[in-house]
C-alpha cells in the first residue's frame, strides 16, 4: 500500500468511494447523496489517497483503498473514508498516522474532527479525544455529531552529539 498526494484525476474515484460507503446507508444516506470530491477540492486541500498497485494488461494500475483530507486553517480532518472492501486491514489507522505526520509538518498541535456517529469508536481507538458535540443543523445534517481532537506530538528536536575528548585516563 502507498499513501500519496491525491491528484485531480482521482476525483471521480474518491467521489464514488464517498457515495458508496455502507457507513452512510439508511438514515445517513442523505449526507452523501450528490456529494462530490472535485479536482478543485483536491487542489485546495491536503488530500491523500491510499492505493494498492494492481497488475494490468496495459501496465500496472491502482485501486483506491481510502483517503483523507486535512484542512490546515483551522486544523481539521475534513474527510476520511476507507473503502468497504478494505476495512479491517489497518488502512484507516495508517491514514490517521499519515495525517498526524502531515499536521506535524504543518506545525499543527491538534486536529479537530467532527465525526460521523458510527465512526466515533474508530477515531477514539486511534487516539482522538472527545471534546464536545456538534448539534444537528437541519436540513443539511439531521443528527448531532461527536466532536473529537487528535493531539499531534511535536517533532522531537535533534540534539547534536558532541564528541568527548579522550583524556587517556585508565590506560
Amino acid at each position: 500500500m502507498l499513501i500519496r498526494r491525491a491528484e485531480g484525476r482521482d476525483a471521480g474515484r474518491l467521489t464514488r468511494l464517498v457515495r458508496s460507503s455502507r457507513a452512510y446507508e439508511g438514515r445517513y444516506a442523505s449526507m452523501v447523496e450528490g456529494y462530490r470530491v472535485g479536482p478543485d477540492y483536491i487542489e485546495a486541500h491536503r488530500v491523500f489517497v491510499a492505493v494498492e498497485e494492481i497488475p494490468g494488461d496495459e501496465g500496472p494500475g491502482e485501486r483506491v483503498l481510502g483517503f483523507y483530507s486535512l484542512m490546515v486553517e483551522p486544523a481539521e480532518l475534513d474527510l476520511m473514508f476507507v473503502s468497504d472492501q478494505a476495512q479491517g486491514y489497518g488502512i484507516g489507522r495508517r491514514l490517521v498516522e499519515h495525517m498526524r505526520g502531515e499536521a506535524r509538518r504543518a506545525g499543527i498541535d491538534r486536529v479537530r474532527v467532527v465525526s460521523h456517529p458510527p465512526a466515533e469508536g474508530f477515531y477514539r481507538s486511534v487516539g482522538a479525544r472527545p471534546v464536545g458535540t456538534v448539534p444537528a443543523n437541519p436540513p443539511a445534517v439531521m443528527w448531532d455529531r461527536p466532536e473529537l481532537e487528535f493531539p499531534v506530538a511535536p517533532v522531537a528536536p535533534v540534539v547534536p552529539v558532541v564528541p568527548v575528548a579522550d583524556s587517556g585516563a585508565g590506560k
